[in-house]
């Protein structure tokens, strides 16, 4: 039985991405179409990418945002579960040979691996598809447009654009903290911000969560970073050593892993500081918030 109640606060990380996975699980068993309905090899490639595991960070944000804001109920499921459908999609696309060409991705062989390359384009393309339907359905605007910023030009892929274009080449800085801003943390922001949407948050509490999302956004990427150079692909579950061998711009190939290690633990307790100056109204009072964040960083130790 899917368990209903919110962990305590005083619950790890790991506690609170377990039980949000399993809400998130569960609805999204619903949610998705069945392998039997047709097309069924299309329905049959999403859900193999989309149960291949994961620790559904990005609804986890959500609805910790939305209980925070004083949000109940499983209203905010809808949003949770469309962020994870284009996690998802983003990565099948990104392990596509056009992109990063890899093998493996959460210790499973990738989407275009097992179901082709036309096949896995389609079934990301229908997980995109089928998260702007959920979030539209719940009638709440701003958190469509929340979605679509976070995954357009000023989001995700243009983030991807740049990264792709500064494959190879000698960039500074400022290029990767465009990259990994708008590649990775425009998305986690996002997630943020839909929950403080979906429980009516006042805007200048919405805007404090998105600033703490991207804080702690650029952070994830850059443990991601260090992980894939310190870590094995067994560990990984994805192909270790990959952003090298494809010349990425990474924080760890610019100033080294230490130094990308302490500004990765700069940029979580900074948001963390942040955080404890929102004035929000839940139970957990972002205690949750705080505690993923910190698990982010925890990752490379």
């Amino acid at each position: 039985m899917i368990s209903t109640q919110t962990p305590k606060h005083s619950a790890s990380a790991e506690d609170y991405l377990r039980y949000t996975s399993e809400r998130v699980n569960a609805a999204l068993e619903k949610l998705l179409p069945a392998e039997s309905d047709p097309p069924g090899e299309l329905h049959k490639a999403e859900r193999y990418s989309m149960f291949a595991g994961g620790k559904r960070l990005r609804p986890a944000l959500c609805i910790g945002a939305f209980e925070a804001c004083g949000g109940a109920g499983d209203s905010v499921l809808s949003a949770a579960c469309a962020l994870e459908m284009v996690h998802t999609f983003s990565l099948i696309h990104d392990d596509l040979p056009c992109m990063d060409d890899d093998d493996l991705r959460r210790g499973r062989p990738t989407n275009h691996k097992v179901f082709g390359e036309a096949m896995a384009v389609l079934a990301g393309d229908a997980l995109l598809v089928q998260a702007f339907e959920l979030v539209a359905a719940t009638g709440n605007a701003s958190c469509v447009q929340t979605l679509a910023q976070s995954l357009g030009s000023q989001g995700m892929l243009g983030g991807q654009v740049v990264d792709i274009l500064s494959e190879g080449k000698a960039v500074d800085l400022a290029t990767v903290d465009y990259i990994h801003r708008h590649k990775t943390a425009a998305l986690i922001a996002g997630s943020l911000v839909m929950g403080a949407q979906m429980a009516n948050a006042p805007e200048n509490v919405v805007d404090g969560l998105r600033e703490f999302g991207y804080k702690i956004g650029l952070g994830f990427q850059i443990v991601d970073d260090c992980l894939d150079l310190e870590q094995t692909t067994e560990v990984l579950g994805k192909d270790a050593g990959s952003d090298l061998e494809n010349g990425k711009a990474t924080y760890p190939s610019l100033i080294g892993l230490e130094a990308s290690k302490r500004r990765a633990h700069e940029l979580i307790e900074t948001a963390i500081t942040d955080l404890h100056a929102l004035p929000l109204q839940g139970a957990v009072q972002g205690t949750v918030l705080e505690t993923v964040a910190r698990y982010i960083f925890t990752r490379v130790h």
